[in-house]
């Protein structure tokens, strides 16, 4: 009796479906204000978060040096929140410092190597 071809894609269609093929974490936005040298970061994340076993958990502002700056943890998944923005506020930047990077975290790839860019030189401060 010959086995049936399907059988031999059942393992790969449950790989594929596995939380690890969720993607990376993505910044797909930031808006920064500068509020007398105290910066908000608001950063826009698109990740497809499956529940608890993979979801985008945080993101990091870093010098150009790879110094953090701040960091957000992001407690719980989005699934039903795609793209989502969440903020944060108080991130002192050295003035030396023109411009930063922001990287996206997720449970399973942890830090994503494409980084958001920002120029600070765009951001004076606001009163």
């Amino acid at each position: 009796m010959k086995t049936p071809k399907a059988i031999f894609y059942i393992p790969l269609i449950l790989l594929l479906c596995s939380p690890a093929f969720a993607g990376q974490a993505n910044i797909i936005d930031v808006k920064v204000t500068n509020n007398q040298g105290s910066y908000r970061f608001d950063v826009t994340i698109e990740h497809d978060d499956t529940g608890w076993d993979h979801y985008a958990d945080g993101w990091e502002v870093l010098t150009p040096a790879g110094d953090v700056l701040g960091k957000r943890v992001l407690a719980h998944p989005h699934v039903n929140e795609q793209p989502f923005t969440r903020s944060l506020s108080g991130v002192r930047i050295p003035q030396d410092v023109s411009a930063v990077t922001i990287r996206a975290h997720d449970s399973i790839h942890g830090y994503n190597r494409e980084m958001f860019e920002v120029d600070l030189s765009n951001h004076q401060a606001s009163d």
